[in-house]
C-alpha cells in the first residue's frame, strides 16, 4: 500500500466535527498527547497522530454541510489507549471535560474511564493492567490479531 505524507496513514480513523478547530487540536495536543501532522488551512482541518508507538490518527473537521456536530441522540465513542487513566482524567477535567464514566477495573485486565471532551466527542481511556486471554473472563478469541 502506498503512503502519502500528506494523508493519513491509518487505514481506519475517525474524524471528529467540531466548531473550532484550533480549539479541539490544542485540547486533544494537550491533554492527549497527539502531534499534529498536517493543517489544511487555517480553520478547516488537521491530522493529528501520536507520537510513539502503533499508528493512531485522528481528523479533527470544521462543520460543512453533510457534518454535524454530536447530538445527545446521536453519538459515538473513541477508545484511546493512555498510560494512566487517573492522570489522563485528571488533565481533561481540569481543562472542560466532565466524567460520564468513573475509572473502573475490569475483569479483562483493563482500567476504563470515560469522559465528555468540551466539543461534543466522548472518550473511553484505557489502561492495560495485565494481559488476559479472552477465555479467562468469558470471552472467546476468533482471530488472532498479527504478533499476538
Amino acid at each position: 500500500m502506498i503512503t502519502n505524507r500528506s494523508a493519513p496513514h491509518a487505514r481506519v480513523l475517525p474524524v471528529l466535527i467540531v466548531a473550532d478547530v484550533r480549539a479541539a487540536v490544542a485540547w486533544y495536543c494537550e491533554v492527549f498527547g497527539f502531534v499534529e501532522h498536517v493543517r489544511i488551512g487555517e480553520r478547516h482541518r488537521s491530522q493529528l497522530g501520536l507520537p510513539e508507538g502503533p499508528a493512531a490518527e485522528l481528523v479533527v473537521a470544521e462543520v460543512r454541510p453533510g457534518r454535524r456536530t454530536p447530538r445527545e441522540t446521536r453519538s459515538h465513542q473513541v477508545m484511546l489507549k493512555v498510560e494512566d487513566v487517573a492522570d489522563v482524567v485528571a488533565e481533561a477535567v481540569l481543562r472542560g471535560a466532565t466524567v460520564a464514566d468513573p475509572e473502573r477495573d475490569w475483569e479483562y485486565g483493563e482500567r476504563q474511564a470515560t469522559i465528555d471532551d468540551p466539543f461534543g466527542h466522548q472518550w473511553v481511556l484505557n489502561q492495560t493492567l495485565h494481559d488476559t486471554a479472552p477465555e479467562e473472563w468469558g470471552g472467546q478469541a476468533v482471530t488472532p490479531r498479527p504478533g499476538g
